[in-house]
């Protein structure tokens, strides 16, 4: 008899089917849906082939031509704040589905990824109402006077490629400006986490959003629906979230029809404290942006330079703290950590944690697997890690590992460090933790990244600009920046 998971999904969930044209669609092929907290099986997933990535391209483009295209930013507006509504509502539904396939606690799925779902369709529904064009008067040299005036509309049929680590805070991210702007959507969640996706589509359908406006298919990337949708003729934008190499390919895949994107990819982002920091929030600081969520955040600092006065004292300080965090089951009192996504992630994680050592790196803490002595030791659970002792040339030091990690250098003067934080293929996120108000504005905007943080991490205002630059993507999105992506912009020049 199989055993069941702790942590499963509500009914309706065991089978996961896509979602077009208003309708939940079942295929002949489906895979599963794991457990990373135990190993168990979840449910099934009914994956898209072409023909349905197809029907459900073709479906958003009579909806964009019909009555979502028909409609007022008001109307558009009201059905978007339904769906958030209709979250809201069950809520406790959403968070379940996020517990169960990402393995992290409840308490961060109902603070972070619920709560920001809910309030990325609100915020951007809001932003959509009071978007406006620009308008110029001009005079000629002969004496004639032209009105100038822009107008938005829609760029038409949005394919978005969403992420494993935060799946409905990202999945609304896209869909809230993307929506409002009058477009209409193609979506992919990632194979890894398909429930909230399936939820989402459901949260459309009670709410009222006319059918093709929305439509969900699941799969994976090359040779499945993420390709098919990349390639497909009638798409006409791209919106990426997840690793750079992926990024790149879909880049090559949609350059023939020049097809507008926007990515935001990885990360390897720097992390500085001075000397003169408020030691304990600094300490606190780098424990959460090293690993919350497992260190599963493109945003997380996995190179934390410390100047060398308080160097062996920071050290000391973050591993006491690593080391009394609690890794467990998502609703255990005090838990700070669950599990990575899958096993094959677990893989690479612990493949950079023998690479580490191989390239001489000091292990101060964790570098393993915890034991746990029940169903836990079948999940893909790992060690909150720090390693000192690498030089910025090592490749633990290059390339991204997307797990619980952090290394620390000692650094001695400002202009040392900036020029090692940016001495990196990612142009992502950075933090500054100084009590010095001059130096934080100074060095903040030395960063070549597309958010710097000071004092904190992780926190900001959904108005403002969101992306990266290099490996860490293309483009810019929040507030205003998505309305101009998820929109075609016409200049009209009127003779007076």
């Amino acid at each position: 008899m199989t055993t069941p998971p702790r942590f499963g999904l509500p009914p309706g969930l065991v089978s996961l089917r896509n979602y077009v044209d208003g309708e939940f669609v079942a295929t002949a092929k489906t895979f599963d849906n794991i457990s990373p907290l135990d190993g168990t099986l979840l449910g099934k997933v009914h994956e898209a082939d072409a023909a349905l990535v197809d029907r459900a391209v073709q479906a958003a483009r009579r909806a964009l031509h019909g009555p979502w295209g028909k409609m007022s930013v008001q109307e558009r507006a009201a059905l978007v704040y339904k769906v958030a509504d209709v979250i809201e509502r069950r809520f406790e539904e959403f968070v379940a589905a996020e517990v169960a396939d990402t393995g992290r606690p409840m308490a961060q799925a109902r603070a972070l990824d619920i709560y920001r779902g809910m309030a990325n369709l609100r915020t951007f529904a809001d932003l959509g109402k009071v978007a406006n064009g620009e308008y110029f008067e001009t005079r000629l040299a002969n004496g004639q006077e032209l009105m100038n005036y822009t107008v938005r509309k829609p760029l038409g049929v949005i394919a978005s490629i969403c992420p494993w680590n935060l799946p409905l805070l990202s999945m609304t991210w896209k869909a809230g400006p993307a929506l409002i702007c009058g477009n209409t959507m193609v979506v992919k969640p990632s194979e890894e986490t398909p429930s909230s996706a399936t939820l989402l589509a459901e949260a459309f359908a009670e709410a009222g959003v006319p059918p093709g406006v929305f439509n969900l298919v699941h799969g994976f990337g090359p040779g499945s629906a993420g390709e098919a949708m990349t390639r497909h003729p009638d798409v006409d934008a791209v919106t990426f979230t997840g690793e750079s190499r992926t990024g790149a390919a879909i880049m090559k895949a949609v350059a023939d029809g020049v097809k507008d994107i926007s990515f935001e990819l990885g990360g390897k982002n720097g992390a500085i404290v001075f000397e003169d920091c408020d030691f304990e929030q600094a300490v606190d600081g780098i424990i959460k942006s090293s690993f919350t969520n497992s260190g599963q955040v493109c945003l997380c600092s996995e190179r934390v330079f410390v100047q060398r006065s308080i160097f062996d004292k920071f050290v000391a300080a973050l591993k006491a703290k690593t080391e009394a965090l609690k890794i467990g089951w998502p609703d255990e009192e005090g838990v700070f950590m669950g599990s990575l996504i899958s096993h094959e992630h677990r893989d690479k994680v612990l493949s950079y944690y023998r690479l580490a050592v191989e390239e001489g790196a000091t292990v101060v803490s964790g570098g393993g697997v915890p034991t746990f002595g029940d169903a836990r030791d079948n999940g893909a659970f790992v060690q909150p890690t720090i390693w000192t002792g690498l030089p910025d040339t090592a490749r633990c030091m290059r390339e991204e590992v997307f797990g619980p990690v952090c290394h620390i250098s000692p650094f001695d003067t400002e202009e040392e460090v900036i020029a090692r934080v940016n001495d990196s293929a990612y142009g992502l996120a950075g933090c500054v933790w100084t009590t010095n108000l001059s130096r934080a504005h100074r060095v903040s905007r030395q960063f070549h990244a597309g958010i710097v943080w000071i004092n904190t991490w992780f926190s900001r205002d959904l108005r403002t600009p969101f992306g990266g630059s290099k490996l860490s993507g293309i483009g810019r999105e929040g507030g205003r920046f998505s309305l101009d992506f998820y929109s075609e912009t016409t200049n009209i020049c009127v003779a007076i």
